[in-house]
């Protein structure tokens, strides 16, 4: 997702680009889903790398290929081809995609809405067969409309927490885990002074920037629109949050230069004992367990008056262009995707959440996911029905991490202007 924008001009470059929120890579698309002589399928897919990277035990390459083999067997007809972008890349290479013409038949990614729009997508309703669809949360499938019909269908979805190094707090005197902004403030200063390096982990880098911002905004009653549905992104409660934030980093509390950071970085470091708390999710927790992390805890996060009765919650997507046809191929990967084992084999293997009530029932024992199940009915979500949430968090990632290191102000003004001229 990175996306060099800024400014009103690059926000509407950004439209023009992000008619989507995702990505692909090379130009590989040219030949999306084209039959053969002997009735053969072939359908092009692009997808977002929950791993970490080609080669890796866990890359999205080697998920997809087993997903994609098993397929194959039961449908010898239809071919995969699964291209995997990493999630910085991937908006940009898709929006590429889509300019030239060159677009996939499939794509699994963080936004749908602005493909919607542009009427690229089939409808759910005719890319996924009812008992699938009946399955689903419906507080998340809801999120897939526009207007009132559904084009995004869930694919994994994340809550967030507190994590925090109980040796860390022990050695820091600290007795349990902040409620409030002036308790985590105390509790990363003693941290400092017990020399731990990043008392506070405080990723505002291209990555996952708009994340990390939420859950602030949250604490202070604010976020990115208000009751009405209007953007205010440079709300009072969000300015006098973010100047909190500021005045953490001006301490020397947080992670240095939070606008250079991204998250997997930040809990890597974590994970190396070196981060004393941070935000994160299911996700986080194979990163802690590779570094050999084990004496850590979880917690509501903290708000400005205590911790927050709501969470961030992360969904993503998957939908299916129309432009070449094959709706009857796309149903039945779909099918076989969440109803085999596959949607449970990905939320095992990177510790995301399920989207189907029978994904929830089968994790349900799991104790390192129970608190982040539990979040999942009270979460917040972006405004991902809003076509312009695209460009908008696309142009975040980039600037919104200055915000702890310039005027906060007038920071997230210039956010506020793009998003309502976008």
């Amino acid at each position: 997702m990175k996306m060099k924008l800024a400014g009103g001009a690059a926000l509407g470059l950004a439209t023009m680009l992000v008619l989507s929120s995702c990505g692909s890579g090379d130009s590989g698309g040219a030949n999306n889903a084209q039959s053969s002589g002997g009735g053969q399928v072939t359908l092009k897919m692009v997808a977002a790398d929950y791993g970490d990277g080609p080669g890796k035990p866990n890359s999205g390459e080697t998920f997809w290929k087993g997903v994609v083999d098993e397929f194959q067997k039961q449908n010898p007809n239809i071919k995969v081809d699964v291209q995997v972008i990493n999630w910085n890349d991937i908006d940009k290479q898709v929006a590429t995609m889509v300019q030239n013409g060159q677009v996939p038949d499939i794509l699994q990614t963080g936004g749908y809405a602005g493909f919607a729009k542009e009427q690229l997508l089939y409808k759910v309703d005719e890319v996924l067969s009812p008992n699938v669809q009946q399955d689903m949360l419906q507080k998340f499938a809801d999120n897939g409309k526009l207007d009132g019909v559904a084009y995004g269908i869930p694919f994994v979805s994340s809550a967030r927490a507190l994590f925090y190094n109980k040796d860390l707090f022990q050695k820091a005197g600290i007795a349990e885990p902040p409620k409030t902004w002036d308790e985590l403030k105390a509790a990363a200063d003693k941290l400092k002074k017990a020399g731990v390096s990043q008392p506070f982990g405080l990723p505002l880098g291209q990555e996952e920037a708009q994340a990390e911002s939420l859950l602030w905004m949250l604490g202070n009653g604010g976020g990115y629109k208000d009751a009405s549905g209007k953007w205010a992104i440079n709300s009072p409660q969000n300015v006098e949050t973010f100047t909190y934030m500021k005045g953490l980093v001006d301490a020397g509390l947080t992670t240095p230069n939070p606008g250079t950071k991204d998250r997997k970085t930040v809990w890597e470091d974590f994970g190396a004992g070196k981060v004393g708390m941070v935000n994160g999710g299911p996700m986080s927790i194979p990163i802690f367990d590779t570094a050999g992390l084990k004496n850590y805890g979880v917690a509501p996060i903290p708000g400005k008056t205590g911790p927050l009765d709501t969470t961030l919650g992360v969904q993503d997507w998957i939908m299916a262009f129309n432009k070449n046809g094959h709706a009857e191929e796309i149903k039945k990967f779909f099918d076989f995707f969440y109803t085999g084992d596959a949607a449970q084999k990905i939320s095992e293997l990177y510790k995301l959440l399920p989207v189907t009530k029978g994904g929830i029932d089968k994790l349900s024992s799991d104790e390192k996911l129970k608190p982040f199940l539990d979040a999942l009915p009270n979460a917040t979500f972006y405004p991902q029905a809003d076509p312009k949430w695209d460009a908008v968090s696309a142009q975040m990632k980039q600037t919104i991490g200055s915000a702890v290191k310039d005027d906060p102000a007038k920071v997230l003004g210039e956010l506020q202007k793009a998003a309502e001229s976008s």
